[in-house]
């Protein structure tokens, strides 16, 4: 290996000078040269930048991967320049699960079959959340990497190398200074003073060669803007594929269970075409979380939603088990007086009882009952 002993006293020599410099104007001994306004605002512009890219691109990591174990194992495994293995999503190994549960209860027991559909449609919630992850990974996190650990590492080194040229204008600015005080006292230093203009001379050239080089890449962050913006479409893109899968498949499970198992438990809350997604009105989940939605329309009163001849709705009772709480979406005001009337962001008790048309409950509130729709209501336990 060749060792260049003039080489390293000189940088060192260099490095030396500038720590006095710097060292100076921190104390308030000597005079920095300021960069223009335009420049400061671009390296302003620039560390915010970075700052937020990074927050975002951790806390999406966070959002793909909660697990930080893994999130480390991705992270050697990249480093190491290593595909990452493969790795089952929560979803599918619940899925298996409940499919291997299936076979020591018995395929085919209710409870058994139940499994095996709800196991298999676990398995396909984790294949869409998979994709979305692969999906997410590919098109919005990869570019954010490549900024942080490619073009801003370029330009932190063009910056340090802006700083260093700064720092050497200044040592030329003091040397001068000092060479022409000198003169003044004595004409012998007129040398001196030409080869401090000499110095300072190339000193300037080369903080403006080097200022113009940080500023070409400092005016790149608004393509970086840009491209972080397509990408950010892309996400959100990825983003609503996924959670239209998710819905996609948990409405075809809710119609699968509610037409294998209807008849199987006449008190439990039976999946209603509300919520089956097969008649026009809209469910609790849907309307509660669609902002500025409208309340729906006033279900069907059939004369068989209680038998008036053998039970009166004073009569009613709830029953040992099956009350649940329900958060009041809309007011409603009550048809006549075997309805309950309601408002908005209250909550009531809610049941069914046998024979109840499946669009209504039996509503509880302090010492009043009715019924109620279900359309207007969000079951909460």
């Amino acid at each position: 290996m060749d060792f260049n002993v003039k080489k390293l006293a000189s940088d060192a020599g260099v490095f030396f000078t500038r720590a006095v410099q710097y060292t100076e104007e921190k104390l308030g001994q000597a005079e920095k040269t300021e960069l223009d306004a335009h420049l400061e605002n671009l390296i302003a512009r620039a560390d915010c930048t970075k700052n937020w890219t990074d927050k975002i691109f951790r806390q999406t990591e966070v959002l793909l991967q909660p697990n930080p174990s893994a999130r480390i194992e991705e992270f050697f495994y990249e480093k190491l320049d290593r595909k990452i293995p493969s790795r089952i999503t929560n979803a599918e190994l619940l899925g298996q699960y409940m499919q291997d549960a299936a076979k020591d209860f018995g395929p085919g027991t209710p409870y058994g079959s139940t499994l095996i559909t709800v196991g298999e449609y676990q398995k396909r919630l984790g294949g869409a959340e998979r994709e979305f992850l692969q999906t997410s990974a590919i098109n919005f996190l990869t570019p954010l990497r490549n900024f942080l650990e490619g073009d801003w590492k370029t330009i932190s080194k063009e910056r340090r190398l802006l700083e260093n040229r700064r720092l050497d204008l200044d040592v030329c600015k003091a040397r001068l200074k000092k060479a022409k005080l000198a003169e003044a006292k004595a004409a012998l230093w007129s040398e001196e003073v030409d080869k401090a203009e000499h110095e300072l001379r190339v000193a300037q050239t080369e903080f403006d060669r080097q200022a113009e080089v940080t500023r070409l890449l400092l005016e790149g962050i608004s393509s970086t803007h840009v491209n972080h913006l397509r990408c950010l479409h892309e996400f959100v893109e990825a983003q609503a594929a996924y959670y239209t899968q998710c819905h996609k498949h948990m409405q075809d499970l809710q119609k699968e269970l509610s037409s294998a198992n209807g008849d199987t438990f006449p008190n439990a809350f039976a999946v209603n075409a509300s919520t089956s997604g097969v008649s026009t009105g809209p469910s609790p989940l849907s309307t509660a979380t669609l902002p500025g939605a409208s309340s729906p329309s006033r279900p069907p009163n059939p004369s068989n939603a209680l038998e008036p001849s053998t039970l009166k709705i004073e009569e009613v009772k709830p029953p040992a088990t099956g009350t649940r709480k329900a958060k009041v979406l809309y007011d409603y005001d009550a048809a006549d007086t075997s309805e309950l009337s309601l408002l908005a962001d209250e909550l009531i008790t809610v049941y069914t009882v046998p024979g109840m048309d499946p669009d209504w409950l039996i509503g509880e509130r302090g010492n009043q009952k009715g019924k109620v729709p279900v359309t207007y209501l969000e079951l909460l336990s």
